[in-house]
């Protein structure tokens, strides 16, 4: 089956042509065609997305975005009723200006082509980005009970797989997500847009530098030992927020100072969500441990769950590029939902702004 996906939910306008076959316990991916159109340089210089100018940059990107995944596929748009089996769109959570603008433009298709459409979960496909590899086919042969770690700008959360049937919330942050926290603290210190980026780069720096450092501002570690599996991390932001706050009023906020804070920022927060993740795998006697969204990316969280699991689970992690929004991973996650009779009703089809995985 190949499937036309389409992914606005925030400020990337992406979509990708993806080869999918047999039942999900059996499924192979292949990718056709994956283009996306980043709106990350024109956010960064109000710090953060400004939802209607992403869904005026969403308007201006579909159709170009559109015609390059076409040419990429080798498919023909006289000869897209002929080659496309399923249309599948983001529907949320996300936000709603943008998340609008590719679903109308996939019903748009739908109807054209009379072509069935399945409006999916952006969450679903983050889950989901491990069943795809840049550029090479992917079959799937991952070993159940799985637990997924899923840390997005907007989300962080635990869930569970006992089946491909059965998708859990075990938990998920009461407050910022990770890669808010991020952002947030990045903006405190003046760093830029996205801020994880420039905080990954500038602690990895520092720890290539500073070998034995020890942690010096005892930065607050929300939640790492508390009995569930949800997740803290507004009072991380606002600790560095008075930190920096004491070091400039003490004449000792440099950029030394700056480098140690971003670096003990990482480290707390990739401690936590390491910890959490191994508890939950540990109690469900877990064979595989996944990790998937945005700060998936970072090198400092790859790196220490393969030093804490030393070998105990199946580790799984996406290519850097399937971390970040993208079409593709939509398209698996519509597959999914295709084979389990969720069709939707071209004409019915709305933004879910809920977000529940059900």
């Amino acid at each position: 089956m190949k499937i036309l996906s389409i992914e606005t939910s925030c400020d990337d306008t992406a979509i990708a042509i993806v080869e999918c076959q047999n039942d999900f316990e059996n499924l192979s991916t292949k990718i056709l065609a994956n283009v996306i159109s980043s709106q990350t340089k024109l956010h960064a210089k109000s710090g953060g997305i400004i939802p209607n100018l992403a869904a005026r940059e969403h308007e201006k990107n579909l159709i170009p975005v559109f015609k390059e995944a076409l040419k990429l596929a080798k498919i023909k748009e006289s000869d897209l009723k002929k080659k496309i089996d399923l249309i599948v769109t983001t529907k949320g959570p996300g936000l709603q200006p943008s998340l609008l603008m590719g679903l109308n433009f996939a019903k748009t298709l739908s109807y054209i082509l009379n072509k069935p459409i399945v409006g999916t979960n952006h969450l679903l496909g983050h889950i989901f980005s491990n069943f795809v590899r840049n550029d090479e086919e992917f079959k799937n042969n991952i070993k159940l009970p799985l637990v997924v770690l899923l840390v997005s700008g907007g989300h962080t959360q635990l869930y569970k797989i006992t089946n491909w049937n059965n998708i859990e919330l075990m938990g998920e942050t009461l407050d910022d997500a990770s890669g808010e926290c991020f952002d947030k603290i990045a903006k405190t210190l003046k760093l830029g847009y996205p801020g994880g980026v420039f905080i990954s780069k500038i602690a990895e720096n520092f720890r290539n530098k500073n070998k034995n450092y020890k942690l010096e501002f005892n930065l607050p570690k929300p939640l790492i030992n508390s009995k569930d599996y949800n997740f803290s991390f507004s009072g991380l932001k606002t600790a560095v927020l008075y930190l920096t706050q004491k070091l400039k009023k003490d004449k000792k906020y440099n950029k030394k100072t700056v480098e140690k804070i971003c670096f003990e920022t990482e480290e707390v927060i990739t401690d936590v969500l390491v910890k959490k993740t191994l508890k939950l795998a540990e109690s469900i006697n877990a064979k595989t441990i996944m990790i998937s969204g945005g700060v998936s990316a970072n090198k400092r969280l790859r790196s220490k769950f393969v030093e804490k699991i030393n070998n105990q689970f199946d580790f799984l992690c996406p290519d850097r590029l399937m971390s970040t929004d993208n079409a593709v991973m939509i398209a698996v996650a519509g597959y999914y939902e295709y084979l389990k009779n969720k069709q939707d009703d071209c004409l019915l089809l709305e933004v879910d702004s809920n977000g529940k995985i059900e």
